[in-house]
Parts: structure tokens; sequence; C-alpha cells
């Protein structure tokens, strides 16, 4: 066994990541072409690409995907806009964290699900409804997580610059925001794959299009191979949103590589 905490070589790190997949397909293709589960309620790998083609090239799927990714980095990007400034005053000043966070921690623990029929009611079923829902499940964790991390800055960095004479808003301009710009980014990254929860959620009830639609309308047909597609499209698709979030971050804070 390996020593905690001790790295791996990235090409180990990758060969292993593969590996799972392999395995988990191999066990997946095991179960159901093997007849141990019904294909009625699960699907064999070879009947869902089969499904998910006649998707793409028969059902244009892909205007599904493409309308589904819009509405995530779109409510997404909204509530990064709000949340990242309230976060950063939250944790920079503490009177601005004693008045917003009650509100924030209680908002925080509401289900986003939750707010679809009132959503509904104020803007209707259109694209707005799927962007609003969106930014509610995003922007309180957002505002917490950034606001938890810049209150933990570094207080000899801040005592440093009071010493060379800086200001108050030159502590936050030039002490706190670079010294936290690394995880805020990184709490973005996060924030990123919960709202791919949201949006199917919110394209579950009263839509008529995106990844969630098609989803819902394969269940009435029993039509597994089709849902688990949609499963396996939205992972690739928050698994590359993923990997190229992490990659700009690094090249954008190089200093924050361990």
């Amino acid at each position: 066994m390996p020593r905690p905490l001790h790295p791996v070589s990235p090409g180990i790190r990758t060969m292993l990541g593969i590996s799972f997949f392999v395995l988990f397909v191999a066990f997946w293709a095991w179960i159901t072409l093997g007849g141990h589960v019904n294909r009625i309620f699960l699907a064999d790998p070879l009947s869902m690409l089969k499904d998910g083609w006649r998707l793409l090239v028969e059902d244009r799927f892909w205007l599904d995907i493409l309308i589904t990714i819009w509405r995530v980095f779109g409510g997404f990007l909204l509530a990064s806009i709000v949340a990242v400034p309230i976060g950063i005053m939250m944790g920079a000043w503490k009177p601005v964290e004693a008045f917003l966070e009650p509100f924030v921690s209680f908002a925080r623990y509401l289900p986003a699900s939750a707010f679809i029929p009132l959503l509904i009611l104020w803007a209707g079923i259109g694209e707005l409804e799927k962007l609003l829902v969106i930014f509610v499940g995003s922007v309180f964790q957002i505002i917490l997580i950034i606001a938890v991390k810049v209150g933990s800055t570094r207080r000899d960095l801040v005592e440093a610059a009071y010493t060379l004479g800086s200001t108050d808003n030159g502590i936050v301009r030039r002490v706190i925001m670079p010294a936290n710009a690394p995880e805020i980014a990184e709490t973005l990254r996060l924030v990123l794959g919960w709202a791919w929860t949201y949006v199917i959620v919110a394209e579950l009830i009263g839509s008529s299009s995106g990844i969630g639609y098609m989803i819902i309308n394969s269940q009435s047909r029993l039509a597994t191979g089709q849902i688990i597609f949609g499963i396996i499209v939205i992972g690739l698709i928050g698994l590359l949103s993923d990997f190229a979030f992490k990659t700009f971050n690094r090249w954008l804070f190089p200093w924050s590589l361990a």
C-alpha cells in the first residue's frame, strides 16, 4: 500500500482513473449482457450507444445539449457575479458578515427545487426560470464558502501591509484578493458541478427542451438506454468543464501550485 498523502505521478494517476472506468463498463456489460438484470430496467452498453446515436442523428439531441450548457453557464455566471463580491465583503469586513451570515446560512439550506413553483409564477416557464433556479441553487453556496476562505486570510500578510503604509481598501485590493484568488477560483469550479444538478431539476418541470427534458420523456417510454446516455452526456460535459476550469486556474494562478 502507498504511504498516506504520498503523491503519484501524472501518468499513474491517468492510468488509475481510466482503469476504474474500464472496470465499471465491464461490470455493467456483464450484468446486462449476461442476463443478470432485465434490460428493460437497465440497458446494456451497446444498446445505450445505439440509442444515443439515434438521439443525436434523428432527434437532434445535440440541440438539447447546447441548450442545457447555456442554462448552466448562464445561471452560474449570474450567481458568480453577485456572490463573489458579497463573499469577499463578508470575509473582509466583520460587520457585513454579522449582518448577512445568518440569512445566507439559512438560505443555503433551502433546496433550489422548492423555488421552482414560485419561479414559474414569477418568470414563466421560459429560459429565465431555468437560469433563476441555477442562480438560487448556487449563489448562497458561493457566498458562504468565499466568505470563510477570505476570513481566514493570513494575518501576518495583513499586518505587514499595514506596516508598509497600506490603507484599508488597499489591504482588500492588494492583499486579501490576491491571496485568496486561487481559492475563490477553486470554489467556483466546485459549485459549477452543483449547478448541473440544479439545471436537470429545472428541466424536469415545465420544460420542452434540454437534457433533463429528454430524460423524463424517456422514462415514460421505459427507454433506459436513452436515460443512461443522457446521464453519461452530463457526466462527460461536467468532466470536460472541470478539467478546463482546473487547467485555467493553474495557468492563471501558477503560484498556488504545491
